[in-house]
């Protein structure tokens, strides 16, 4: 039998459309074989970038694997908490994307982590498909941060299964307070439910503190930048409370299935 065809693509190969491919959470090796297919038929490559003139991290991810003769098309999506700037940037990288098509051109949108999940991505696939809908879309999943945390804790000596059996697994954001977020651990404990806590951050100080009182740190475990070169994986006990990089995460477990090895 033979093995899987090689990937000798040549810029522009692909019909003319937008494909939004995932490119994991810093990890070059991480994209997956149809992410690399995209990419190399792809004679412009769009990717998000947080202020006019800066590289963007899907793009860092990506550039091993970009080709010299393909066209960069960097798009802004500010990061701002104002609904307006945003629902502009999403129309304008929709309209951008599809003036590219329509001239022609094979495009990728370049997501960090998945395209589906709490991604810029998702936006502009709901932009296009109400203001360009006849322009051909697609989507190559991606490996999300809380997966590659999981599986790089356990490569660090950590075990750490996000679900097993029966259990639940809540992917958010991390609640804006307290109280909040009280709520939210005495609904996972009662539904055998592991918690996902995304954007951490400036927050992880009060949730430190919340988690201590719980008893939880030593069950939980905190990730940021996973997958680059100064990635943190530790026990929540383990790391101070001080405020964290925005791509950090918190895994929270306050209990284990009755049947275990």
């Amino acid at each position: 039998m033979g093995g899987p065809a090689p990937l000798q693509i040549s810029v522009g190969a692909a019909a003319a459309g937008v494909t939004l491919v995932g490119v994991g959470p810093g990890d070059p090796e991480l994209l997956s074989v149809a992410a690399l297919r995209a990419i190399r038929a792809a004679a412009v490559v769009a990717y998000p970038v947080a202020r006019t003139g800066g590289e963007g991290m899907a793009a860092a991810i990506a550039a091993p694997w970009l080709l010299p003769g393909q066209r960069r098309l960097p798009l802004l999506f500010p990061m701002v908490a104002e609904a307006a700037p945003r629902i502009a940037a999403w129309h304008a990288a929709a309209d951008a994307l599809a003036a590219e098509v329509a001239a022609g051109w094979p495009v990728v949108l370049l997501c960090e982590g998945d395209v589906s999940l709490f991604a810029s991505s998702g936006y502009v696939q709901l932009a296009l498909r109400q203001r360009h809908p006849h322009c051909p879309v697609r989507l190559v999943p991606g490996v999300p941060a809380v997966c590659a945390a999981a599986a790089m804790a356990a490569a660090a000596g950590i075990p750490w299964p996000l679900a097993l059996q029966s259990e639940g697994l809540l992917i958010r954001p991390t609640p804006e307070s307290a109280s909040g977020l009280a709520d939210l651990l005495d609904q996972a404990a009662a539904t055998a439910t592991t918690v996902a806590l995304l954007k951490l951050g400036r927050r992880w100080p009060w949730v430190r503190e919340l988690l201590e009182r719980r008893g939880l740190l030593d069950g939980a475990l905190l990730a940021q930048r996973v997958g680059w070169p100064d990635q943190l994986l530790a026990p929540a006990s383990a790391v101070p409370a001080e405020v964290r990089p925005y791509f950090s995460l918190l895994l929270i477990r306050q209990g284990w299935p009755a049947v275990l090895p």
